[in-house]
């Protein structure tokens, strides 16, 4: 079990420092818009790229913060209700509801993996005036599918720890200190 618990607490720093190192791209997708209003407004000189780019961007920055988002309790929740429960009483929910999750993440990694694999395949390319290879964001769907499958499996051993112990408390969840 304690090689379990260290491949997991593995995952979750992957998931941590990816996520960390993914939130830049938002500096870039802003960067990006900002040169494409400049060049279009200030200069009557508008790219072919710029917007594309971003949209490129900002497919990747979505698929691959997955895991960091789960991994810091980011994802939706009905909290006005869950809340309220006791501790155990919430991690046997997310138990419960976990099939629902592990069964959209096995759908991400299968259909995500065969677009990706036939994007590649073909060396897709896009249809505009630019015409960038795309088969790199279309990779990045498996990849952030898995990030975030395994970092659900270890979600779910912490909540199968925390159903079964003898303590139990009421609230919220206990927030992680930002570090940055």
């Amino acid at each position: 079990m304690d090689t379990l618990k260290r491949i997991f607490q593995a995952v979750t720093w992957i998931n941590e420092k990816g996520g960390r190192f993914i939130s830049f791209l938002v500096l870039l997708m802003f960067g990006l818009l900002l040169l494409e209003v400049f060049l279009r407004y200030a200069l009557n000189s508008p790219t072919v790229w710029a917007n594309e780019m971003s949209q490129m961007v900002f497919g990747a920055y979505v698929v691959l913060s997955g895991g960091y988002i789960l991994a810091k309790g980011g994802h939706v929740n009905v909290d006005i209700l869950f809340s309220r429960f006791r501790r155990r009483t919430q991690a046997k929910l997310d138990i419960f509801t976990s099939v629902l999750f592990f069964m959209f993440c096995g759908m991400m990694v299968y259909y995500g993996g065969s677009l990706a694999w036939e994007s590649l395949s073909t060396f897709e390319h896009s249809q505009s005036a630019w015409n960038p290879p795309i088969y790199p964001v279309k990779l990045m769907i498996p990849v952030g599918a898995i990030l975030l499958l395994i970092q659900g499996f270890a979600k779910l051993l912490e909540d199968i720890r925390i159903a079964f112990q003898a303590e139990d408390s009421i609230g919220e969840r206990p927030k992680e200190k930002e570090t940055l």
